[in-house]
């Protein structure tokens, strides 16, 4: 009886220090404009809907596509792996314009060996994310601006591209958010320059 007391009353203090810990690596840093803070927030969001989606119709198999692939593989896994781990890289990367905002996008965390507790040098944030902006803001960009033809040209059944209705309706839904995450990243980025330039 006495364990299981002991026990529930560690968990509440474990997520008490795990919230305080996360809020203090990821509250934004004196400075920071409220619509920077937006912003950074938002991008993992535009990432969202598209990592939901290709994990929905290829690992899940729902039927978000007519005739889907199945027992593919890419890189040599199975294609419902593939994705998984894809996704999560796709919003591990997008998570990355929260540091633009945050401490860790200004002073090494303590997990970082050799270099915790110094500053991130400004530089060594900006040149990446400004160049990752760029990359997105063009590749979704013509992405999407290059849908229009792609509609009217045949392509392999089970392409998402393929499809009508509302199958299509849910991945260009799913996918459109972003043609955002490149501008978002770009805007947080600037505001991080100017914020670490004048601080």
């Amino acid at each position: 009886m006495s364990t299981s007391v002991a026990v529930r009353s560690k968990a509440p203090a474990l997520s008490s220090r795990l919230r305080a810990a996360w809020r203090a690596a990821h509250d934004p840093v004196p400075g920071v404009p409220r619509w920077a803070r937006i912003a950074a927030y938002a991008v993992p969001f535009t990432v969202l809907p598209s990592c939901l989606w290709r994990i929905a119709a290829v690992t899940c198999h729902l039927p978000l596509v007519t005739n889907p692939p199945r027992g593919g593989r890419t890189l040599g896994t199975p294609d419902e792996a593939y994705v998984v781990v894809l996704s999560a890289v796709s919003e591990l990367l997008a998570f990355t314009a929260v540091g633009l905002v945050a401490r860790w996008g200004e002073v090494f965390p303590w997990w970082v060996p050799g270099l915790r507790g110094r500053r991130v040098p400004a530089v060594a944030a900006v040149v990446p994310a400004a160049l990752g902006a760029a990359v997105l803001t063009v590749l979704w960009t013509r992405v999407f601006a290059g849908l229009p033809a792609s509609l009217r040209e045949p392509v392999p059944p089970g392409y998402p591209i393929a499809e009508h209705g509302w199958r299509l309706v849910v991945f260009v839904g799913s996918y459109a958010p972003l043609l955002l995450w490149g501008p978002l990243l770009a805007a947080v980025t600037v505001a991080y320059w100017r914020r670490r330039r004048t601080g």
